[in-house]
């Protein structure tokens, strides 16, 4: 019984762990330079503003209720971009992306906002208003 509880100490403790890693990761990524993104992504997020950018691929158990969000916003601004990972793989290297779904903001060439898993029309919104 003894042997059990240790296991589970610590399967719970490296899950801690792995949060921590994956919070602070995202959380260093705020204000970093975004450059060499090549195409019209690039020269999108080279202009200025603020852009959107989701990173997704089409076997991702949470970026499928998310996608349909993603692309009614995407008709109502016009600084949203979808990348799909399975096509375009190095640009979600040059962003970190670690997993998807992963939504990042950009503004004026500056990574503002990192954020993992599922989110909201209103917290999508959010994003694209404030950071």
């Amino acid at each position: 019984m003894d042997n059990l509880l240790y296991i589970v100490f610590f399967v719970v403790g490296l899950f801690v762990l792995m949060q921590i890693y994956i919070r602070l990761s995202t959380w260093m990524k705020k204000g970093k330079a975004v450059d060499n993104i090549g195409g019209d992504l690039g020269r999108e997020i080279s202009s200025g503003g603020r852009h959107l950018l989701y990173f997704y691929t089409a076997s991702c158990g949470a970026c499928k209720p998310m996608t349909p969000v993603v692309d009614k916003l995407k008709k109502e601004f016009g600084n949203i971009h979808k990348v799909n990972l399975a096509a375009d793989m190095e640009t979600g290297r040059k962003f970190g992306v670690m997993g998807t779904p992963a939504t990042v903001v950009v503004e004026n060439s500056k990574i503002v906002s990192y954020v993992l898993g599922y989110k909201n029309e209103s917290y999508l919104r959010n994003l694209l208003t404030t950071a």
